[in-house]
C-alpha cells in the first residue's frame, strides 16, 4: 500500500510536462470585416445597412409613441407600432439569414482551410470573444486570421 501512494503522485508528475506542451493554437477572426472585403457580399450588406436603418426609424417612432400614450387611441397606435416593428424585425431576419447563408459557407469552408493550413486547433470571432470576456489576452499578430481568410477568398 505505501508503494502505491509513493508511485501515484510520481506517475502523475510525469503526465504534467505533457499536458503543458500542447500543440493546440487558437486564432481569431472579425467575421464582419472578412465579410466586408469578400467578393459577392453587397447583397448582403446593403440588406443589413437598410435593415438597421429602417428599424432604428420604427424604434425612434416607437419612443415618441411611447412618451405620448396617454389616451386609449394613442395607446392603441403604440401597440399597433409594436407590432409593425416586430413584424419588420422577423422579416429582415429571415431575408438576411438567407442572404448571409452562401457567404457564411464559402467564410467557413475559407477558415478551415487556412486553420488546418497553418495549425490552428480553434477559431474564433474576435467580436463575440470580446463581447462574452472569452479572452482575456491575445497577441493580434500571432493569432488574427483576417487577412489570410480573405486572401483565401479572392
Amino acid at each position: 500500500m505505501n508503494k502505491f501512494m509513493i508511485i501515484l503522485p510520481l506517475a502523475l508528475l510525469t503526465t504534467v510536462p505533457h499536458a503543458q506542451q500542447s500543440k493546440s493554437r487558437v486564432g481569431f477572426l472579425n467575421v464582419q470585416t472578412v465579410v466586408k472585403a469578400m467578393p459577392g457580399s453587397k447583397t448582403y450588406l446593403d440588406l443589413n445597412a437598410k435593415a438597421t436603418a429602417d428599424l432604428a426609424a420604427k424604434q425612434k417612432n416607437l419612443q415618441a409613441l411611447a412618451a405620448k400614450a396617454s389616451t386609449a387611441a394613442d395607446r392603441a397606435a403604440l401597440t399597433k407600432a409594436q407590432q409593425a416593428y416586430a413584424a419588420a424585425r422577423t422579416d429582415y431576419t429571415k431575408r438576411i439569414d438567407t442572404a448571409f447563408a452562401p457567404l457564411s459557407k464559402k467564410i467557413n469552408a475559407a477558415v478551415a482551410k487556412v486553420a488546418r493550413a497553418n495549425g490552428y486547433t480553434v477559431v474564433l470571432d474576435e467580436v463575440v470573444a470580446a463581447q462574452n470576456s472569452l479572452v482575456v489576452y491575445a497577441n493580434e499578430g500571432a493569432t488574427n486570421l483576417n487577412a489570410a481568410v480573405i486572401k483565401e477568398l479572392k
